[in-house]
């Protein structure tokens, strides 16, 4: 590396860094391109590559509207192998397996607008080969002298390792899953074919697999016998005997040393006459595990697919990890078969013995050694025998391993040394063996001890043994350790619970989201049509028009009710400003007094610097009008309501909420309270304590869906007879959010407009014709059309048309669909979105003027009056 003094002789001043890339930016040809030697570069210029070059972070600035490349060292390690020879290309021409993504890029800087990508896929080549990455991606446009965008600024974060890590983490999730899943049934398997019944159906269903099946080898290792599978309908069992050489050379030579054999494709990897022993039983790939005892084959359990099959490393693992274990319960269930075909034999015994004295003691000790060989075999058990008074007696390879004591460390010692210190003081060690003296057994689940004093979670079995008169000489014990199944089937547990209830407030939300659209459109008709209804009677008739009146409001509280079931499934249209918490509830004050009354006191205390908070200020003083009622009917004799808040942090995940800060505004009553039933449920749609027609159980769903949407949540505190405490947790604004503003007044006042020709375009019948009756009682003249084909036709056709007034939700094409083609063809022609859904979909134009349904007669007058304006 060139000396520091070097350094700053050759390149400039604003280019000098410790880095690699301001020397190569300086001796770079700049003149060859539209960008200019770097004489002739602006001030701004030169001030974005300074910061560019001196910063840590991977940054690409594409300038001009070629987009030529200038990055600094962090960009370069990102490149790879396609550095430095990016340096100076165009972007397009640099990188283009994602050139239409460079280029969508240079639009949206160059007009001045801002992108942003979280873990975005792309395949690019860096190293020679085409390869997956994500990537974090945050695009700005950056300015030349004159302030006009001149490039674009890029943040380049490689996220594919974190991404990757997820990923991996996620399948080692699923694979224990299935694994505790097999483990469970298993475990409750008596009989070793039972076990290995379960575990071939259970690990072909896991795998997709055609066949999985089982076989133990012939003696003189030359034949195979497979005595049990798992077949998809429809395909040739292969029960049976077989020639181990029928199925090739490379079977015998990685099975035989213990090796798995996997194939992918039989028919590629093998010689004809071979690959025909496979095919005939319809095998085209397998994965096949060997067991190995003292250095020889003595059986197999293999996953089969009936067309070729590319295994995974994962698979593989999976198979030979299922292997090991089917095997180890296998063992197990003939343990258990073989006690309890000893204890048989055992009883058999001591009745010969009666009447064999001679026989009896070589019978008896014949016996105790193949128990005894028996229990010294098995591992994953600790079987060890107890004295009358619960003194070790006897100690087997399974309790050295899961205890970690030698039989010469034990024998001897008081079984209660496998206690925790609480236990024994407790006297649970005395229980036990009191238990198993009187009822002839003791069977629990808990903590043990190992040696060195560590806790593990065990399942203990203490059976009293007698000798033929009756008397007791002892305890067999048998202990499991079942500490990793209790923490997997824990986490499992609640991976379930919070998926089910994740499940049940996504469908319920979507579920309510259309009632509302549905339900919207009812409204719009009702309401469109009592309005003109009520123009058309005489102003003397006092009885209907106050019945017309009622049903308005009705209707109303209807639409007020769609609009909390959209906030709940977090679908209505949030316009997110800066809100001063404080100066809105001091606005709100007054009118919060008037809806509670006299007998209850508000009182407001909130810090003197809380930070503003982003939100929709609407949505949020709805919010805090329903908790201020909610507090009041909490203390219906009255008392004091507080309102506050507190700036808080957040540091990781917490509770749904990511790292931040935020604004926590809290509504505390000294009501009644909570219990924790109720609580649980306080936040469920239409779930409400309230008695008939006095609530319609959405208004916490309502807020928590308003604050969810907003990036906060609400949080609940209670407990009965203590009041209730409600927080809404909202993010502190950024210095970029935009402050609120007073809504801008009717428009229809001081733009009065002429007689339109207005194409009205609506699926629902009822909401064409009366729409068009609406537009018609206010003067102009309405064309009805009711799809987007029936509308084109009409635009075609006539020329005269001033106004489109088109629905969103229609079969065939979409509101938004319509508005692409109707500004193709009339590029001018003003257009009214009217919806009953709450947000505007994601792909309408930002100009686009938006008429939420149900509307009254006035909201579509200032819709017409505003869409004529803007034209204008």
């Amino acid at each position: 590396m060139r000396s520091t003094a070097a350094r700053a002789a050759n390149v400039p001043a604003f280019l000098t860094n410790d880095g690699e890339m301001g020397a190569r930016i300086a001796a770079f040809d700049w003149a060859a391109t539209s960008v200019g030697a770097i004489e002739t570069w602006s001030q701004s210029l030169r001030s974005i590559v300074a910061f560019l070059v001196n910063s840590p972070v991977p940054l690409v600035m594409l300038w001009g509207e070629d987009g030529y490349l200038i990055y600094n060292d962090g960009y370069s390690q990102f490149a790879g192998e396609r550095h430095p020879g990016l340096l100076g290309m165009k972007v397009l021409e640099a990188w283009p397996e994602v050139a239409d993504l460079n280029a969508h890029v240079m639009r949206v800087g160059l007009a001045g607008g801002t992108l942003a990508y979280r873990n975005h896929r792309l395949k690019l080549n860096r190293t020679g080969v085409f390869e997956d990455c994500w990537l974090d991606l945050d695009y700005s446009p950056v300015f030349d002298d004159d302030g006009h965008p001149a490039g674009v600024m890029a943040v380049v974060v490689e996220t594919t390792e974190s991404v990757l890590a997820e990923q991996a983490l996620r399948k080692s999730e699923a694979r224990l899953r299935f694994l505790d899943a097999l483990d469970r049934d298993t475990g409750r398997a008596t009989d070793p074919l039972e076990v290995l019944a379960i575990t071939t159906a259970k690990l072909a269903e896991h795998l997709g697999a055609s066949n999985c099946a089982y076989a133990d080898m012939d003696a003189d290792g030359t034949g195979l016998t497979i005595r049990g599978e798992w077949l998809r309908s429809g395909l040739p069992s292969t029960i049976g005997h077989y020639s181990f050489a029928a199925f090739g050379e490379q079977a015998v030579r990685e099975l035989s040393a213990g090796r798995p054999l996997i194939l992918d494709d039989n028919a590629v990897e093998l010689p004809g006459h071979e690959a025909a022993t496979f095919q005939s039983i319809r095998i085209a790939a397998t994965c096949c595990m060997p067991l190995v005892k003292d250095g020889r084959l003595i059986a197999l359990m293999a996953a089969h697919h009936d067309e070729p099959h590319v295994w995974t490393a994962d698979e593989v693992a999976l198979i030979r990890e299922v292997t090991d274990r089917s095997w180890a319960h296998v063992e197990r269930a003939a343990a258990e078969a073989e006690l309890r075909k000893t204890a048989i034999q055992l009883r058999e015994l001591n009745a010969e013995l009666e009447t064999r004295a001679t026989e009896r003691a070589a019978a008896l000790e014949q016996s105790r050694t193949q128990f005894r060989l028996l229990v010294q075999g098995v591992t994953d058990y600790a079987i060890y025998m107890l004295d009358p008074s619960g003194v070790v007696a006897s100690w087997n390879a399974g309790a050295q391993r899961i205890k970690g004591y030698a039989p010469d460390e034990i024998m001897g010692a008081h079984f209660s040394t496998f206690y925790p210190d609480e236990d024994r003081a407790a006297g649970e060690p005395q229980r036990a063996l009191e238990t198993a003296r009187r009822l002839g057994r003791f069977a629990a689940e808990g903590w043990r001890m190992r040696k060195g004093g560590v806790r593990f979670r065990a399942s203990v079995v203490l059976d009293a043994i007698h000798d033929d008169d009756g008397r007791l000489i002892g305890f067999a014990k048998i202990t499991r350790d079942i500490t990793e199944r209790e923490e997997a089937q824990r986490e499992l547990e609640v991976a379930r619970e919070a998926l089910f209830q994740a499940q049940k407030i996504e469908a319920i939300g979507q579920l309510t989201g259309g009632v509302a659209h549905d339900f919207n459109n009812l409204l719009m008709a009702i309401i469109s049509g009592l309005t003109l209804l009520r123009k058309r009677l005489p102003e003397d008739d006092a009885q209907i028009t106050r019945l017309i009146d009622n049903s308005m409001q009705a209707a109303d509280r209807g639409a007020a009710l769609t609009q909390r079931m959209l906030a709940f499934a977090r679908r209505q249209e949030l316009k997110t400003e800066r809100i001063d918490v404080p100066a809105l509830v001091a606005d709100m004050r007054g009118l919060l007094e008037r809806t509670i009354g006299p007998s209850w006191r508000i009182e407001v205390d909130f810090p003197a610097h809380l930070p503003a908070v982003s939100a929709d200020a609407n949505q949020l003083e709805m919010a805090l009008v329903n908790l201020v009622v909610n507090a009041r009917d909490a203390m219906p004799d009255g008392g004091r309501i507080c309102i506050n808040g507190v700036e808080r942090e957040v540091i990781g995940e917490v509770r749904g909420l990511s790292s931040g800060h935020y604004v926590r505004m809290t509504v505390r009553d000294e009501g009644m309270g909570m219990d924790a039933a109720t609580l649980a449920r306080a936040t469920e749609p239409f779930f409400t304590t309230k008695g008939v027609g006095k609530g319609t159980g959405l208004g916490l769903s309502m807020i928590h869906g308003f604050a969810r949407q907003n990036g906060g949540m609400l949080e609940m505190e209670s407990d009965p007879g203590s009041g209730t405490c409600a927080h809404i947790w909202l993010p502190v604004a950024g210095d970029g959010a935009r402050s609120a503003v007073a809504a801008p007044r009717s428009v229809a006042g001081r733009a009065a407009t002429r007689s339109l020709v207005v194409l009205v375009a609506d699926d629902d019948p009822l909401v064409l014709m009366n729409t068009a009756d609406l537009l018609t009682d206010l003067g102009h003249k309405a064309i009805e059309a009711d799809s987007g084909t029936a509308a084109l036709e009409q635009l075609e056709a006539r020329e005269d048309i001033a106004l489109l007034v088109t629905d969103q939700a229609m079969p065939g094409m979409t509101g938004t669909e319509l508005i692409a083609r109707a500004r193709a063809l009339r590029p001018e022609l003003p257009i009214i979105l009217a919806t009953g859904y709450g947000e505007t979909p994601a792909d309408a134009a930002d100009q686009l003027l938006r008429l939420n349904k149900p509307f009254t007669q006035a909201d579509l007058e200032r819709a017409v009056a505003e869409a004529m304006l803007q034209r204008v």
